[in-house]
């Protein structure tokens, strides 16, 4: 062989090579035999990088999935798979793009055609009258993979989604009524013997209230966003008047309208920062008295007023459960109490919202907010 020979080889092989680098990992797949041959196989490197990977079922492309019978009904059968009924010759067709991994005929679901997807997910396509294509072929989403099987006087189709080997319940990710698939990002985690699969909400969640430990506006991309009280840890919130009963509600009695909640307790005790945060008022204010604004994260902020003493100045910054100021009755009050608000962007909410003025406690739920203040 020749130099200009041996040249032309090197640069051949040096092509294949770079072709293959750029594949998806589905497509250099060499399938085993116990992977043509059994239903339920671990994907080989599919945790090798990290323990989880998430998918984004409301970004995909257009073109890049398909409902496997478009005009079949779906019902799920033990939350693991779903028969779709059709007409007898209706074609099954790919949910993603991928490589075929099993076509063959099972003791069990009749003639079956699995796809690796390029996702990290496998689709089941079983009981077909006839397989239409090859281990180890690519196929794309909506391509034809069978021709719809009979079976009992039903034409219908056993459709499930599997991810490293175990059957995951497809209505997580598909509706099975429109045949869409949710707008949702979904994350599947490796767990000691099974997959973890768990809606990531898309709405921003909020864990926190401290400023410093604020992200970006949750509101500049979103039209709401969330507040889970529940993930809040104990060191980052406090009842600002322990012991404390409310003595006059949000929103007020008889007409007369009041835009926080009064608590009693003793003259003098001692008013709590609600929340980490910045005092960004402190001093006299009209009818609230001796009066304490702390900002919070996201456009959050609480108010305290009526107090005989303030502890804490305009710029500092204070800690939750921090004592901030003590009760009394300066400005319009008529007995030693805390009047204490909870704004966002300015706008007053309903502290009950957020705490049990019985318990003491923030309240077990997730808060979602919208950019008018809209909380529900």
């Amino acid at each position: 062989m020749n130099k200009k020979t041996n040249q032309s080889t090197y640069f051949k092989l040096l092509l294949a090579l770079l072709f293959l680098s750029v594949l998806p990992i589905s497509a250099q797949t060499k399938f085993k035999d116990t992977e043509q041959q059994v239903i339920s196989v671990r994907t080989p490197g599919l945790f090798d990088k990290s323990n989880k990977f998430t998918i984004d079922f409301k970004s995909l492309p257009a073109g890049s999935y398909s409902f496997p019978l478009p005009v079949g009904k779906a019902r799920l059968l033990a939350s693991q798979a779903l028969e779709i009924t059709t007409q007898p010759g209706d074609i099954v067709l790919s949910m993603f793009s991928g490589t075929v991994r099993m076509s063959r005929r099972t003791a069990q679901y009749g003639n079956v055609v699995i796809v690796r997807h390029d996702n990290g997910l496998e689709t089941v396509y079983g009981h077909n009258a006839q397989n239409l294509v090859k281990v180890g072929q690519r196929v794309k989403a909506g391509q034809k993979v069978a021709i719809v099987g009979r079976d009992g006087g039903r034409t219908y189709t056993l459709f499930a989604i599997m991810v490293d080997g175990g059957w995951i319940n497809p209505t997580t990710i598909i509706d099975a009524g429109s045949h869409k698939l949710r707008p949702q990002n979904v994350e599947f985690r490796r767990e000691a013997n099974y997959v973890k699969v768990s809606v990531v909400d898309s709405k921003k969640k909020i864990t926190s209230l401290d400023p410093d430990d604020a992200d970006s506006d949750p509101l500049a991309k979103n039209s709401t966003f969330q507040l889970d009280l529940q993930a809040i840890e104990r060191e980052h919130w406090s009842y600002p008047l322990a012991g404390a009963h409310v003595i006059s509600p949000y929103g007020g009695r008889g007409g007369r309208p009041h835009s926080g909640v009064d608590i009693k307790t003793r003259p003098n005790d001692k008013v709590l920062a609600a929340f980490d945060g910045v005092v960004t008022q402190s001093g006299p204010y009209f009818g609230y008295g001796n009066y304490i604004v702390i900002r919070h994260a996201y456009g959050f902020s609480t108010c305290y007023s009526h107090q005989s003493r303030n502890y804490v100045k305009k710029g500092q910054k204070v800690k939750a459960g921090q004592v901030i100021g003590l009760t009394g009755r300066t400005g319009r009050a008529t007995t030693e109490h805390l009047h204490f608000e909870v704004r966002f962007k300015g706008r007053t909410i309903n502290p009950n919202l957020l705490f049990d003025h019985v318990k003491h406690k923030l309240r077990a739920k997730v808060l979602t907010i919208g950019r008018n203040g809209a909380v529900r």
